[in-house]
C-alpha cells in the first residue's frame, strides 16, 4: 500500500495498539477487524503522503527491499511480484481507495462483500472502483518472462559494458521503449526526470558514471524487491541500489535509488559476502 517499509511498520504498530485497546471486547472476526483497521490507516496515510510526494524533488521510487545472497526472503517476508518496483510504481497511478480495492481483491483475494465492509462502500461501488483501477494500471505485458539466470546474465552484461564506457554495447541491451528512473530525493546523485529511449539512457548512464559516481565504489549482487540487482557501497555504507525489468530479453525499465533516506535499512558492506 505504502511503498515504504518504515511507513508500513508504523501502520502495523498503530493497528496493534488499536487492537490491544479492544482486547476486552468480544470480536467475532479478528481477521476482518485487523484488515479494516490497517487498510483505513493506510488510506489515510496515503492521502497525506500524496501531498509530500507532489513536493518531492525529482522522481519518487518505492523503498528498495534488499535481500543479500544466502539470506532467506521467507525469514522476514515473502518477496514476490506484489512488491516489485514495477508493480509498486504502477500502484502510484491509483487513488488510495483504488489501490486498497485492487490489492484486497487482486493480491489478497478478498470477496467483494469483505472489501465493501472494509472500505464502507457498497459491493457495486467496489466493483466499479476495481474496474477503474485495472484501467489505470493497464500496461502491456512482456511476451516472454525472463528466467532468473537470464536476468542475472543481462545484469552482468549491463554492468560490464557500462564500466567499459561502451555506448553501443549498452544501447544494444535496452529495448526501444526503455525508461530510466532515478531517485535521489535531492540528497543523492540523480536526474530530476525519467529518461526515455535506449540512446538517451545509455548516454545518461555513461555521463553519470563519469561525473556523479565516485570511483571507489564497491558493488555486490543482491536481490532487490525479488529481482536481481546491485548495491554499491562507498566507504562501507550503501550508496545506491540498481535494478531493472526485462521484457523480451532486453532491459525495459531501469531503476536507480541514491536517496540515503531510502537506503538506511540496507546493511553495511561487511554484511555481504565478497
Amino acid at each position: 500500500m505504502l511503498g515504504s517499509m518504515a511507513d508500513a511498520e508504523d501502520i502495523v504498530q498503530e493497528t496493534f495498539i488499536r487492537w490491544h485497546q479492544m482486547s476486552e471486547l468480544k470480536i467475532e472476526s479478528p481477521r476482518a477487524l485487523l484488515v479494516t483497521i490497517l487498510t483505513r490507516l493506510a488510506i489515510n496515510h496515503l492521502q497525506l503522503a500524496r501531498v509530500k510526494r507532489e513536493e518531492y524533488f525529482g522522481n519518487w521510487l518505492p523503498e528498495p527491499i534488499v535481500i543479500a545472497p544466502g539470506q532467506s526472503p521467507s525469514a522476514a517476508f515473502e518477496v514476490d511480484e506484489s512488491v516489485s518496483l514495477a508493480f509498486l510504481l504502477l500502484l502510484e497511478r491509483l487513488t488510495p481507495t483504488e489501490r486498497a480495492t485492487f490489492l484486497l481483491r487482486e493480491v489478497f483475494d478478498l470477496e467483494y462483500s469483505e472489501i465493501a465492509s472494509v472500505l464502507d462502500q457498497s459491493e457495486s461501488n467496489c466493483r466499479q472502483i476495481l474496474r477503474r483501477a485495472r484501467q489505470h494500471i493497464k500496461e502491456p505485458r512482456a511476451r516472454f518472462e525472463a528466467s532468473r539466470e537470464q536476468h542475472y546474465d543481462l545484469l552482468r552484461k549491463f554492468n560490464e559494458v557500462s564500466s567499459q564506457g561502451n555506448l553501443q554495447g549498452l544501447v544494444a541491451l535496452l529495448s526501444r521503449e526503455a525508461i530510466f528512473y532515478s531517485d535521489g530525493g535531492g540528497k543523492g546523485p540523480a536526474l530530476p526526470r525519467p529518461i526515455y529511449g535506449p540512446e538517451n539512457i545509455a548516454r545518461g548512464i555513461l555521463e553519470g558514471l563519469k561525473k556523479l559516481v565516485p570511483k571507489n565504489l564497491v558493488r555486490r549482487s543482491v536481490e532487490i524487491n525479488g529481482q536481481p540487482g546491485i548495491v554499491s557501497f562507498l566507504d562501507g555504507r550503501p550508496f545506491s541500489v540498481f535494478t531493472f525489468d526485462v521484457a523480451d530479453g532486453l532491459v525495459s525499465r531501469v531503476y536507480l535509488v541514491t536517496n540515503p533516506e531510502k537506503l538506511k535499512r540496507i546493511p553495511r558492506l561487511d554484511a555481504f559476502p565478497a
